[in-house]
């Protein structure tokens, strides 16, 4: 099972810059890219909340679970 973070998907609708996004949620282009490229093991949800916000999303828009379990019973 994983989430996945659609972050670079809301970014081109919105066309807003990865360096720029960053900056307007106050968390460096680092940490940006760490959760863009799904390598975050967690999000705060004041970081969550701030993404919502400057891209004018709702939470489930930027997260997808997948079930990526593979059940052989």
């Amino acid at each position: 099972m994983s989430i996945r973070l659609h972050i670079d998907v809301m970014m081109a609708r919105r066309k807003l810059s990865a360096g720029e996004l960053a900056k307007r949620i106050n968390i460096t282009p680092a940490n940006l890219s760490i959760l863009k490229n799904d390598k975050a093991r967690a999000i705060r949800f004041s970081t969550l909340e701030a993404l919502c916000r400057e891209l004018q999303c709702q939470p489930g828009d930027l997260m997808e679970f997948i079930d990526d379990s593979t059940d052989s019973s």
